[in-house]
């Protein structure tokens, strides 16, 4: 497989300011392999060190945050000298007691040595905090569609998709759309992409996909405070549920009736710092900043992936055999979806608007450098954009993009762009 923040862990690697990287991510996101991946293929010396299975390291940080010590306790227990050119991995850095807090100490006094250190996001049970302006941070998700292609085999498409070779991609459009479909079902996931790569068969990867849903709920009971995991589970439940409404804000009844935003919110802010929902706020104009128009009180949430929602809703693998069908049923949520994890790959903040008076809506907005992007997203070839052309006529100096099953077509006030071609080059 191909993850795209190979590139940017190049990069990190030939800073001249470079400081210990934190790899980001939920868990079942891909951490691991990535790093070992970067590991094998760009340096020739590394050392991996899980701090959940090693009892005699999980204390190394204990007495003092010596870095020579550190390191030659490294060194003895690996057989292996640890120099300049060697990478050094910490997995699992908070089961190591005061693990984040030596990467402030291999900054200040060995810049030199390369560190890298995965977080699970649930490390937010920990009291340590992370060293302010001592670390970098790359946030992994799961794999895009394009990363998913690529793992098809199907890198020439990408290419196009990237250049947007439009004529290209209507020949193979029939092809795109059916992988499209698919991976609504597969997922990002990188185990259930790569058991669906080598095998095709839709039911080992639903399994697969059923484990990491038991992994994550198990973890609530782990990680989280205990008198907040039933509410954790309940939020979590009821994604699908939301999700499947056309007026898809947050609705805390819809948990169980009549709760109300107390009841909920220690529950919803640990499923989002831990990475296993996208939270996309109201914003009340299309004025920048969009945070300084932010309303508070609403917001959309989203799972972290298309195909893990796929499995919570129990969306049959034979769904796929029948044509249409998987977009006649649940379409809008699993498209919705699909597009709002994608479009946090490149952006740490995602907005909708909604009018105060009336039913128009834009389901997306996004703020890039200095310019915001409505965006609107179709399920199908629906081609009608009331609320886009509205809201842009609203704001003139906006460049609308619709997202549709539809080919690519220019107008003066907006881009129609096909669903398959999502990326950071929509902005650019």
């Amino acid at each position: 497989m191909y993850r795209i923040a190979i590139e940017q862990l190049k990069h990190w690697k030939l800073r001249k300011n470079r400081k210990p990287l934190i790899v980001r991510g939920a868990r079942q996101v891909g951490k691991t392999w990535l790093m070992q991946e970067f590991a094998r293929t760009a340096y020739d010396k590394s050392i991996y060190i899980n701090f959940e299975d090693e009892e005699v390291l999980k204390h190394v940080f204990e007495n003092d945050f010596d870095i020579k010590r550190i390191i030659a306790s490294i060194e003895l227990r690996f057989q292996a000298k640890v120099d300049d050119n060697t990478l050094l991995i910490f997995d699992e850095i908070q089961s190591a007691r005061r693990g984040i807090t030596s990467l402030k100490y291999f900054q200040e006094k060995a810049p030199q040595l390369h560190v890298m250190v995965a977080d699970s996001m649930l490390g937010i049970s920990t009291t340590e905090s992370t060293p302010v302006g001592k670390v970098d941070y790359l946030d992994l998700y799961p794999m895009t569609f394009e990363e998913y292609l690529l793992a098809l085999g199907k890198g020439d498409v990408v290419n196009s998709i990237r250049n947007h070779n439009w004529a290209v991609l209507q020949a193979v459009r029939d092809h795109l759309v059916q992988d499209l479909k698919t991976y609504y079902y597969v997922g990002g996931m990188p185990e259930a992409v790569l058991s669906f790569v080598e095998s095709r068969d839709y039911h080992e990867v639903r399994r697969i996909q059923n484990n990491i849903l038991a992994g994550y709920d198990s973890n609530f009971a782990k990680h989280a405070p205990i008198e907040v995991v039933p509410r954790i589970r309940m939020a979590w439940n009821s994604l699908p549920n939301h999700l499947s409404h056309e007026n898809k804000k947050f609705i805390y009844s819809t948990i169980r009736h009549g709760s109300r935003a107390k009841d909920f919110e220690l529950a919803l802010q640990w499923l989002i710092d831990s990475g296993l929902v996208i939270k996309v706020n109201r914003t009340k104009t299309g004025q920048m900043p969009l945070n300084a128009f932010e309303d508070t009180s609403a917001f959309k949430l989203f799972a972290l992936d298309v195909g893990l929602l796929s499995a919570m809703n129990r969306t049959q693998a034979d769904t796929l055999l029948r044509g249409n069908e998987l977009f006649t049923t649940y379409k809008g949520a699993l498209t919705e979806q699909y597009v709002a994890q994608h479009l946090r790959t490149f952006s740490d903040h995602l907005y909708y608007w909604s009018a105060e008076n009336s039913t128009g809506e834009i389901d997306f907005l996004i703020q890039h450098h200095d310019t915001v992007f409505p965006i609107e997203v179709k399920a199908e070839e629906n081609l009608k954009s009331r609320s886009l052309r509205t809201f842009v006529a609203k704001y003139p100096q906006m460049h609308g993009i619709r997202l549709s099953m539809s080919d690519y077509r220019h107008q003066d006030w907006m881009d129609n762009m096909p669903l398959y071609a999502i990326g950071r080059h929509l902005f650019e």
